[in-house]
């Protein structure tokens, strides 16, 4: 049984890790995908990937952060598969300091991508879902969307040295719960997720320096705190991007119909 037959899902940041493993997630369940990353290579090889095994989905590279972008992401939705049914704000980083070397511009990046991008691309959603459900509602029928944003457990605990990515983190929760209830009219669910430490590029203990959004980062962590991580975790330890990305696909599931403005914590009992 697919469970996601009809659907259309946009997912950002779905070029790499667990923004990638909910791309094919949700093709393998029959949605069409948008596939957005901020580099168009990976964004590509995806879309290869999930076409080949005989889904459906489209690139949308670019920077959510981009004033204009949330606009082009919705557009690829519409234009290429005719509307919007799911909505997983995924994309992100870190980019942390103790909070007397954090710079502005530190500050800014987090809750730009973090936070005023979804806040961007569900607004530029608004217009399409209005549209859309009244004339659901003309028709007599019933239709629920969803959106599942990703926040992070130092979003509900804080975190040292992650002022901007735990406020950001924060926010988005706030966020949620909100369109929770602005949207509960339009009958969408809007939920989300809180992950612990799951294995990306960004949590490797081989620390490599990638270009994101024009800045040159050193990513991943070193081995000692990995292995404090690990050792807090009661399930022993890290989770895997398609455990993480089962926990999004449960949201957009017929079966969460009646689940709205929760956040599911996905951590393997980390609390922080």
């Amino acid at each position: 049984m697919v469970r996601l037959e009809g659907k259309t899902a946009i997912i950002t940041g779905a070029g790499r890790g667990i923004g990638r493993a909910i791309a094919h997630k949700l093709a393998a369940e029959g949605a069409s995908v948008v596939v957005n990353d901020l580099d168009a290579t990976p964004a590509n090889e995806v879309v290869d990937e999930i076409t080949l095994s005989g889904g459906k989905a489209v690139a949308c590279p670019g920077s959510v952060s981009a004033a204009e972008f949330a606009e082009q992401l919705i557009g690829a939705a519409t234009q290429n598969f005719g509307g919007i049914d799911i909505i997983v704000n995924n994309a992100g980083y870190g980019w942390g300091n103790p909070i007397q070397r954090m710079t502005d511009e530190q500050w800014d990046a987090m809750i730009d991508v973090h936070l005023k991008a979804p806040f961007r691309i569900l607004r530029a959603a608004q217009p399409v879902i209005s549209r859309a459900v009244k004339a659901e509602n003309d028709a007599g029928q019933v239709v629920h969307r969803k959106v599942v944003n990703v926040s992070s457990i130092l979003g509900v605990y804080g975190g040292p040295v992650q002022a901007n990515y735990s406020a950001a983190k924060a926010g988005i929760i706030g966020l949620t719960k909100t369109l929770a209830k602005e949207w509960g009219r339009y009958r969408v669910n809007v939920n989300g997720v809180a992950f612990g430490f799951i294995e990306t590029r960004l949590t490797a203990t081989t620390t490599t320096t990638v270009e994101l959004d024009g800045r040159k980062l050193n990513i991943g962590i070193d081995q000692d705190h990995s292995n404090s991580l690990i050792g807090k975790i009661p399930l022993g330890r890290a989770g895997t991007t398609d455990e993480a990305a089962g926990a999004v696909a449960i949201l957009t599931y017929p079966e969460s119909d009646y689940i709205n403005g929760q956040i599911l914590v996905v951590s393997g009992g980390l609390e922080g």
